[in-house]
């Protein structure tokens, strides 16, 4: 069987490269190789750096209104077009299509967030700070800056940065993930239609050889990454090292508080939500539920109900939970249970015998739901990254709120409760970068920031919102003094006030 190529973007235009190694694109939902993606070689990077370093001077310069009128245009290319692009993220990430088109009206957010960016990068200025001196300060673009894209979300999280990055007036290249590589070419194409000067925005396929190209390559300024919490690490202090400033967004191990004052029906609908929407493979995810006794029971039973009626299949047939991304990471998770098991968990819901609308070489585990589970177990300490939801029963709100607190990652956590004061202390004595109270995934609007706290971030700046204008921005302060006709003489001392 043959099947195609999917090329890099570079200057505008499909980009084959020196490299001849290539790696296989899967259609999950049915377990099948759709097409190849080339994988770039340094050098294939450094065409690309080349290319956006080649348009920086010029699109630096360009007007605000000129690169809004752009961003505009794009917005409207994704909104039109939207099905086109949830159409490929089901295709290769193997998410239900409702959830694909929800991924981009985030990705939308941000865009539409990036459209008015001119208001939020003015500088500041102030008169006579001396007697005829005055203070300014203006925000410029850092440069040419690298992207780092998860399999997770292939258009929304690229969507989180290049947009920002680009309407600053910097240049970008992209590295999506190589499983499932082809929604960031489809931008990359967009991009070009709503009149982006061609090297302004570049896609480089690739797998570590690629990475490693652009955290050490001299003619990036800056780095952006969203993945695991190892990769993460590697990629601030690797990037951080060859002087470039990092945002290196990492893993997580979401947990969810359940007071015993909480409406448990909204309680069991969110978790099912958190927990197993795009399979869990979501940085936040819902994936322990910390329930204060006696509700866990109860909470238990309620959930176990729903996810008898979730409908795992091909994201096409209008199912609520596709397949995991690849074979090796299903097996991976599956493996999981058996851990659990090993450690003494109650195994309440098994998902791997689950019944599918799809094909039966997919990569598929059904919804899994695990009781009692140990907080020394590698069910408990490791981001699992799919559909397998954990229940840890605690015996007050000090408790699971030490246990939360006591993770390694601080992504996102969630309380659920009717008691305003309890809400309010949670959100006070957490330490983890995103609350939600009686919200399961407190994923924040496009016009404030995302992130998380521990080693679910490396570096300073979160993503998108206020601390994108401070990342994807150099500021430069300048004290001016014109002279009037008048001045004149030497004077060796300070400035008079």
């Amino acid at each position: 069987m043959t099947t195609n190529i999917l090329d890099h973007w570079v200057a505008g235009a499909a980009f084959t490269g020196e490299s001849t190694r290539t790696a296989p694109v899967y259609n999950p939902a049915r377990g099948i190789v759709q097409k190849d993606v080339r994988l770039a070689s340094t050098a294939d990077v450094d065409v690309a750096v080349q290319a956006a370093k080649a348009a920086l001077p010029a699109w630096a310069e360009a007007s605000w209104a000129k690169r809004q009128q752009v961003l505009f245009a794009f917005r409207e290319i994704v909104n039109a077009r939207k099905g086109d692009l949830a159409a490929i993220l089901t295709s290769e990430h193997g998410k239900v299509t409702s959830d694909a088109l929800g991924e981009i009206a985030r990705g939308l957010e941000v865009i539409e967030f990036a459209c008015g960016i001119p208001h939020l990068a003015k500088g500041e200025f102030s008169q006579n700070v001396s007697t005829g001196v005055d203070v300014y300060s203006v925000h410029e673009p850092v440069g040419v800056v690298g992207i780092i894209s998860p399999f997770n979300f292939p258009a929304m999280v690229p969507m989180w940065f290049f947009p920002i990055a680009i309407a600053l007036g910097n240049t970008v290249v992209l590295k999506p993930s190589e499983k499932d590589p082809s929604a960031a070419i489809w931008m990359a194409e967009a991009m070009k239609e709503a009149g982006l000067p061609d090297g302004v925005f570049n896609v480089m396929h690739g797998d570590k050889e690629s990475v490693d190209a652009l955290l050490t390559h001299p003619d990036i300024a800056a780095i952006s990454f969203v993945g695991s919490t190892p990769i993460a690490k590697y990629i601030y202090e690797t990037a951080s090292a060859n002087g470039k400033r990092v945002q290196a967004l990492g893993g997580a191990k979401n947990h969810m508080l359940v007071l015993p004052d909480a409406d448990l029906d909204l309680v069991a609908d969110s978790a099912v939500n958190a927990g197993f929407g795009s399979a869990g493979e979501r940085c936040m995810a819902i994936s322990v539920v910390v329930a204060v006794e006696p509700v866990a029971d109860d909470l238990i039973a309620k959930v176990t109900e729903r996810m008898s009626t979730l409908k795992v299949g091909d994201g096409t047939r209008g199912c609520d939970m596709g397949p995991l991304i690849t074979k090796e990471h299903r097996d991976k998770v599956a493996g999981y249970l058996d851990v659990a098991t090993a450690d003494g968990a109650e195994i309440v819901v098994d998902g791997r015998g689950v019944e599918v609308d799809g094909a039966a070489d997919g990569f598929w585990l059904g919804p899994t739901l695990v009781d009692k589970v140990p907080t020394s177990s590698k069910v408990y300490t490791d981001e699992i990254f799919g559909p397998v939801l954990s229940v840890v029963r605690v015996d007050s709100y000090e408790e699971g709120l030490a246990l939360i607190n006591a993770s390694r990652y601080g992504n996102g956590t969630a309380i659920f409760t009717n008691d305003g004061g309890a809400a309010r202390r949670f959100q006070r004595e957490v330490t983890v970068g995103m609350v939600g109270i009686n919200v399961p995934i407190p994923v924040p609007v496009g016009y404030f920031s995302f992130g998380g706290w521990k080693d679910s971030l490396f570096g300073d700046t979160k993503a998108y919102g206020p601390d994108a204008i401070h990342f994807f921005t150099r500021q430069k302060a300048i004290t001016s003094r014109w002279l009037d006709p008048s001045h004149g003489g030497i004077n060796l001392g300070f400035p008079q006030n």
